[in-house]
């Protein structure tokens, strides 16, 4: 097993282009500002913790490219994986664009891979901040020539998540992914807007499989007002999401779940809840 070890300084993205498969890439402390796309399958990438190895770029949905055309949510990544079996431990993905309101969606981190799993890390941004592919099969579709193939494949993709904190303010975990967040830290933040949402799920009715918040703890910034932000709601039809045995503070909103707006979602999104919280809307089922 090759294992190879990164600077700040570095291209970054050539190490993962020209690291062979099954590689050890270790990063060193310290920022690492470069927008990144990994190809490369089974590779591992190390940093030195969460606070000290931090990958971060800043591009959002409004941002115009060199053709006259916005950027929109799905090409604002700091890091795209678009390889099968990556593991990633002990580093930092952040989107410092930090406007929401003005600039759009901002992306950290967005996985279009199978058995994906990351480990001690922090993921950071406002609206938008972790994206599980696949995409919905009506964006794969719009987005024909827009966006690259490798972020428009229509399969079953896994990600698991353990340990990890999760920071943004809009639909900050969202896609149609089978992910698993085993006892991470989803933490709010405050955007200069009010309220907010955790998760959008975007599943297709056939999946059986969508986000499991496991022991999951559920925080937010001072200036998160209380009640103001919901565990979820439904991007597609059938979105589905499950928490079992996590711990809200008080920004969370009694009514829990929120049914996006008057799409009529709530009588088709898979929502569950155990151990059952009162006050909690009926179409959640609670166990």
């Amino acid at each position: 097993m090759d294992e190879l070890r990164v600077l700040p300084g570095m291209d970054i993205q050539a190490v993962l282009d020209g690291a062979a498969p099954g590689s050890v890439i270790r990063f060193a402390p310290g920022e690492y500002r470069q927008k990144l796309l990994l190809r490369t399958p089974g590779l591992t990438l190390v940093g030195a913790g969460a606070e000290e190895s931090v990958l971060v770029w800043g591009d959002y949905a409004k941002k115009i490219d060199a053709e006259g055309r916005e950027y929109n949510t799905f090409r604002t990544w700091t890091l795209a994986v678009c390889a099968d079996n990556i593991n990633m431990y002990a580093l930092s993905v952040v989107n410092d664009a930090r406007e929401p309101a003005e600039k759009g969606q901002e992306v950290a981190l967005s996985v279009y891979g199978d058995g994906f799993e990351m480990a001690d890390c922090a993921l950071r941004s406002t609206q938008d901040t972790l994206f599980l592919g696949p995409l919905p099969p009506d964006l794969i579709e719009r987005y024909e020539g827009f966006l690259p193939d490798g972020l428009r494949q229509e399969r079953l993709l896994s990600q698991r998540f353990t340990n990890c904190l999760i920071e943004g303010s809009v639909d900050f975990i969202f896609g149609c992914g089978a992910a698993l967040f085993d006892g991470c830290e989803l933490r709010s933040v405050f955007d200069g807007r009010e309220g907010g949402f955790v998760a959008a799920p975007a599943h297709s009715r056939e999946q059986r499989e969508g986000f499991v918040f496991r022991r999951c703890r559920f925080t937010a910034e001072a200036a998160v007002a209380p009640g103001s932000v919901y565990l979820a709601r439904p991007w597609r039809d059938y979105g589905l999401a499950r928490f079992e045995g996590c711990e809200y503070a008080a920004h969370i909103a009694p009514a829990g779940f929120d049914p996006w707006l008057d799409s009529g979602r709530d009588r088709t999104a898979r929502f569950h809840e155990t151990p059952a919280v009162p006050g909690r809307v009926t179409w959640c089922k609670g166990e």
